[in-house]
């Protein structure tokens, strides 16, 4: 009999393929998972709820991604859950992904020993790259280099696609920030479970296949390298959260370093535009702009539609 009781969250948008088959990940786990709350920003419902393992609720209105996740932590604590697993729709975790995550939590959990988050390796198939997490230092949000020789390494932030995190935790600080919208969510909360002194992990040998952005395969200075196209949105609330947040963990002078640092983001981003991006330039460049500007301001909310 399976002792944590774990209920499964997919945050859905427009796809059905793609939510149909996570659900569908998420059900052939070899640790069974006992339900799957479904939010559906979709302007036309993609899920009718005519399965009772399925909870699903539906805003046309799209509330994103941070406001998503604190409806489905407050769902699945009211339900006396022990673990809330999130997912974009774009994931898919291996049958055992699930399992490997529970035991490495149950081995290395104590009182001295807190986990708030523990995470698998995302991986891209189209790129065969793993998608990192991250590490705050000082002024900025870094990548935290993948280790595939450990059994499980720290991390400030996974992403929260395939996160599995203790609802027992999730009381000791607040919620899932909905003002950040769609982007910057998982750095801000992992972030601040390592404020409190818990500790997120990243399990190597548990396996989430993930979509990470649309990846395009460019020559830079002889080299092949893959950059991401983003639409205009994605562009204006990456660079507006990143912005926001980097500020707001910054300390002393730090909060300058933390300005230039996002400035030089921003001519590197608009330089990437210029050169390899040809769908809707000028749209991108002042979504970037208008973004990193309401970052230093702290405008935040749903801002760019």
């Amino acid at each position: 009999m399976n002792k944590n009781r774990v209920a499964a969250y997919i945050t859905a948008y427009q796809d059905y393929s793609a939510v149909n088959q996570c659900i569908q990940a998420i059900r052939q786990q070899t640790y069974k998972v006992s339900a799957i709350f479904v939010l559906d920003n979709s302007p036309v419902s993609l899920l009718k709820n005519t399965d009772s393992s399925i909870v699903v609720s539906y805003h046309s209105d799209n509330i994103g991604i941070g406001e998503g996740l604190r409806i489905a932590m407050e769902w699945a604590n009211s339900q006396g859950y022990d673990f809330l697993w999130t997912f974009d729709q774009d994931s898919i975790p291996t049958p055992n992904c699930l399992d490997i995550l529970l035991k490495t939590y149950e081995e290395l959990v104590s009182d001295i020993y807190k986990i708030g988050i523990i995470a698998p390796t995302p991986v891209d198939k189209r790129t065969n790259e793993v998608v990192e997490g991250v590490v705050y230092n000082c002024d900025r949000f870094a990548a935290c280099k993948h280790n595939s020789k450990v059994r499980f390494y720290e991390c400030d932030a996974p992403i929260t696609s395939g996160s599995l995190i203790s609802l027992n935790v999730t009381k000791t600080i607040s919620p899932p920030r909905g003002d950040l919208f769609i982007d910057g969510i998982d750095l801000d909360y992992g972030l601040r479970f390592r404020q409190k002194g818990f500790k997120n992990l990243i399990v190597p040998s548990a396996i989430m296949y993930h979509n990470f952005g649309q990846p395009l395969r460019v020559k830079f200075l002889n080299k092949e390298i893959f950059v991401q196209q983003y639409s205009a949105l994605r562009h204006y609330y990456i660079c507006r959260n990143h912005t926001y947040l980097s500020r707001h963990y910054a300390q002393g002078w730090y909060k300058l370093t933390s300005c230039l640092r996002r400035l030089k983001f921003l001519i590197r981003t608009l330089a990437f535009i210029l050169i390899y991006d040809s769908e809707q330039r000028s749209v991108k460049i002042w979504a970037c702009l208008l973004g990193t500007f309401h970052g230093f301001k702290g405008k935040l909310g749903k801002t760019f539609h």
